[in-house]
């Protein structure tokens, strides 16, 4: 090796003996894990790569220096041919134009937005990547923002109806809204309404998710057990809280419902700062309760869209608590099983309610189902308000 050579390496690796590929006046040390990344971009299959990787690191044992059209070679002696065409295909050369910027085309990107049109992740990278294809058929180099949603538009009417291109539109149309869209995921403990959240406010693009357990737990912190008892335990455990002449009603949801009107207050402050700062936001929680929000308040300032998940099925809601005892091993995941009675009898509150507040109620059998008809219900919303 050259000093020349020697100068353009870190010193590490020239002490460590490893071999280096000369590649024009640069040298990189010989990875193997490179080689067979390299070879599956070209289409070799994973083990086909490794094994020839393997065997290439075993010829050139010992070697200081091997250069690049020596490797190639090596590579095409241990593989028996010489892989030259990419299997991975090079992205379209395509500017994405508007609002003064400009951007490459993505069909990562695109699969994403196209999920608002409350369509299944498959077929939106389908649609995706039929939208590609037409766009090399083609042959654009650069296109505006408005042209490429009017394609998007187009392709998923054809492939999946008038509906989803609808929905698709409608959404689009709250990606820079004049005020935000606030959707409410109420529900008793362990239905999934946080899983749900955290699902639609990813395929809605909406950056905000915020647990009402998480603004329970901050008002703890101001408020003491002998100003708010009510809160200083779970939605299930309140009525043994607060003092019994305090309760109105059935105890387990008298309690339930002191609980929730003291986090009603923080999750109006909740409400309000998206109002503020126009920001959408998915908020879910077991105080979110039918009636206790005023949210005719918001009619003028904010989208609320309310929406009441629930598990009808008494033995699917046991299982799920069993498993997450299971899977989690700690006190709190055992004491839902534990008080299963007292979860159902605030299930029942609230779907009474949201029965009486005319509050749609999503059976949460098959989450993936849920998810699809949770957006389905909020584009349509959106577009009834428009």
């Amino acid at each position: 090796m050259s000093a020349s050579e020697s100068h353009s390496l870190p010193a590490t690796d020239r002490k460590r003996g490893r071999v280096l590929v000369q590649d024009g006046d640069r040298q990189r040390p010989f990875m193997r894990g490179i080689m067979i990344h390299s070879l599956m971009a070209r289409g070799v299959g994973f083990e086909d790569a490794f094994q020839a990787a393997n065997r290439v690191r075993d010829r050139i044992a010992g070697r200081d220096v091997i250069s690049r059209d020596e490797m190639r070679a090596l590579v095409g002696e241990v593989l028996g041919y010489v892989p030259r065409s990419p299997a991975v295909p090079q992205p379209p050369a395509i500017r994405v134009s508007g609002h003064g910027a400009a951007s490459a085309f993505s069909k990562g990107i695109l699969s994403q937005s196209l999920l608002a049109a409350g369509i299944d992740p498959n077929e939106a990278f389908d649609v995706a990547r039929e939208i590609e294809r037409e766009l090399l058929r083609r042959g654009r180099t650069e296109m505006s923002r408005h042209e490429l949603r009017h394609l998007a538009c187009e392709t998923l009417a054809h492939h999946l109806g008038s509906e989803a291109a609808e929905r698709y539109l409608v959404w689009r149309r709250y990606q820079e809204p004049e005020r935000p869209v606030i959707v409410l995921l109420g529900g008793a403990a362990g239905v999934g309404k946080t899983s749900l959240a955290l699902e639609v406010a990813h395929r809605l693009g909406i950056g905000r998710v915020l647990s009402t357990d998480s603004i329970r737990q901050i008002m703890r912190i101001s408020l003491s057990p002998e100003i708010a008892p009510a809160i200083h335990g779970s939605s299930f455990e309140a009525h043994r809280l607060v003092s019994p002449e305090l309760l109105v009603g059935e105890p387990v949801v008298g309690g339930f419902r002191a609980q929730t009107q003291t986090v009603s207050v923080g999750i109006r402050a909740t409400m309000d700062r998206a109002v503020r700062e126009n920001a959408s936001v998915v908020l879910d929680g077991v105080s979110l309760v039918p009636g206790l929000l005023g949210l005719e308040d918001y009619a003028d300032a904010a989208d609320v869209i309310f929406l009441l998940v629930a598990t009808l099925d008494e033995e699917a809601l046991r299982e799920r608590f069993a498993a997450r005892a299971a899977a989690q091993k700690r006190r709190d995941a055992d004491a839902y099983l534990q008080n299963l009675t007292e979860i159902l009898k605030i299930q029942d509150h609230l779907l009474e309610t949201a029965d009486r507040y005319d509050v749609p109620i999503v059976d949460n059998v098959s989450f993936d189902h849920s998810v699809l008809l949770v957006i389905r219900h909020v584009t349509e919303s959106l577009r009834q308000k428009g």
